[in-house]
């Protein structure tokens, strides 16, 4: 599949998520775009909406106790959202600057509206929030746009995810990315359960990869290892900046190290081959073998004492060990001699 020019085939998609890291202020998230390319990002994404698109504006408990636990408990959802979103001007300009700068750029609708809005800059892919996977009709909209959908399943139960996969390929669109996501702010390692990245694929038959809210690098590369081949990550220009992601997002540095840990993963694994390079077959002569090791008169038999498998690999396999114990040698051989098949009467 491809994203753009991007082809997922050949690497590891890596997304910077602005999301809120721009303080409501326009050159900061411009140059969080630049910066981001800097890191490494292959795209940065955004999200669209407002905070009336995605809630109403109460105070009553329904709205005001959010996610239990986390960072934003006590806050409204209007009140959260409106620090968070990012205005719906900026878009034309944001998108026209990251590609200036050779990077791959869409956007997280969350609405009707936000999707025709975002039409209008013929974004390569749309990305469906973890929150927003129930919302059928969203999905199936979003679908019919016939641009490749990247769907988190962050708050999805097994048959969330059969729902919205099921509801892009019955309206005609089959290209899917699953992205495993744990939906806590920031989500603690040990509930990330990375080993469900290659379920999913198997599963559904389609790309995966992880929309990551843990702290650090880690679950990036495990995820990379288990076949993700979309990677997602918070990315704000400073910390000092603050705001409602801040916490759980990486920095220009710590971006730039999760990318080049990446592509060095992506190295590492390689293919499946038991062909052995040059360097390896040059490495071989420093293998065991067999060596006499007590000098042997003409005539005398090879025993456990006069010969042995050791380093290094110039006499013959050890598997002959056996085969040659009792057999006579046909000529005297010098302590330290590769023992060879002419060796033997």
């Amino acid at each position: 599949m491809k994203i753009g020019d991007f082809d997922l085939n050949v690497k590891t998609f890596i997304i910077a998520e602005l999301s809120a890291n721009h303080g409501q202020n326009l050159s900061t998230a411009i140059e969080t775009i630049k910066a981001a390319k800097r890191a490494g990002a292959n795209a940065i994404k955004f999200q669209t909406y407002t905070p009336d698109t995605l809630t109403i504006d109460c105070d009553n408990k329904y709205f005001t106790t959010v996610l239990k636990g986390s960072i934003w408990e006590g806050r409204t959802l209007y009140d959260l959202y409106k620090e968070a979103f990012t205005p719906w001007e900026w878009h034309k300009e944001l998108f026209r600057i990251a590609h200036e700068e050779g990077l791959i750029c869409f956007s997280t609708p969350f609405d009707k509206t936000s999707v025709d809005f975002l039409e209008q800059l013929n974004p390569p892919a749309y990305k469906i929030a973890s929150f927003e996977i129930q919302d059928i009709p969203l999905v199936k909209y979003i679908a019919s746009k016939g641009r490749p959908i990247i769907i988190s399943t962050g708050i999805a139960e097994l048959e969330d995810i059969e729902l919205a996969v099921n509801t892009c390929r019955e309206s005609g669109n089959n290209n899917i990315i699953l992205l495993k996501c744990t939906s806590s702010y920031p989500a603690p390692i040990d509930e990330a359960n990375l080993a469900t990245i290659p379920d999913l694929k198997k599963k559904f038959g389609v790309s995966v990869g992880l929309s990551d809210h843990t702290l650090g690098i880690v679950a990036p590369l495990v995820a990379v290892t288990l076949g993700a081949r979309v990677i997602e990550k918070h990315f704000i220009l400073d910390k000092s900046i603050g705001g409602p992601d801040a916490s759980f997002s990486l920095d220009e540095n710590a971006f730039t190290e999760m990318v080049k840990a990446i592509r060095q993963a992506e190295h590492s694994i390689g293919i499946v081959t038991y062909d052995l390079t040059d360097k390896v077959k040059a490495s071989r002569k420093f293998s065991r073998s067999l060596f006499v090791v007590k000098d042997i008169i003409k005539g005398e038999p090879f025993t456990a004492e006069n010969i042995r498998s050791i380093r290094p690999g110039y006499g013959l396999h050890p598997n002959y060990y056996y085969d040659v114990l009792g057999q006579k040698a046909k000529n005297a051989l010098k302590r330290g001699t590769p023992l060879k098949l002419k060796d033997l009467e």
